[in-house]
């Protein structure tokens, strides 16, 4: 194969797999009803005066599947981490016993289930268009191939076409555990 073609095959490649990765982040900050750490991964607390994400700043732990509990390596950083939960708006109220912070994640609800499994849906759908823009792509710089053989250029689509499905039935699987993880009470 033409080293342009297998170029264009390879940047297809990785930017769905890069749309792969960024839907497995997403869906990972969507909580499915026991506590996780990644729960606060978005949490940033100020530390000396710059944004920081909460885990460079403390531990992150969940002893039981309704708690988590958040250990700062410095006392001074219980209230900024305590303020950074609450900006992060989460919807947790966190508890600051003077040593620790320790989170309470209350039961999902079956609206908030719903609304989270079509969070999930959007984070989805998402992935599939960055995969279809990556497909698009691939596919509009073949055609502007001029030294390559049109059946070359209809094998070349044909494979990035082919690399699309994959994907797409790969996004279809993670969202359909995520779902199953979210409506399991």
């Amino acid at each position: 194969m033409n080293e342009e073609l297998q170029f264009i095959l390879d940047t297809a490649k990785e930017a769905m797999v890069a749309a792969l990765k960024h839907l497995e982040k997403q869906l990972s900050n969507i909580r499915a009803g026991k506590a996780s750490p990644a729960m606060l991964g978005s949490v940033m607390v100020d530390y000396y005066g710059s944004q920081t994400p909460l885990n460079q700043v403390a531990n992150v732990n969940t002893p039981d599947g309704r708690t988590i509990t958040v250990q700062p390596w410095e006392k001074s950083m219980l209230q900024e981490i305590e303020r950074g939960i609450m900006i992060a708006n989460l919807g947790f109220n966190p508890m600051n016993n003077g040593e620790s912070i320790i989170i309470n994640v209350p039961p999902l609800t079956e609206e908030r289930r719903i609304t989270l499994a079509k969070q999930a849906k959007s984070e989805a759908e998402d992935a599939k268009v960055g995969v279809r823009n990556a497909r698009r792509e691939a596919n509009n710089d073949i055609k502007k191939l001029d030294d390559v053989s049109e059946d070359l250029q209809k094998n070349a689509e044909v494979d990035v076409q082919e690399m699309t499905d994959s994907y797409v039935k790969r996004i279809d699987e993670i969202f359909d555990n995520k779902e199953k993880e979210i409506m399991t009470v």
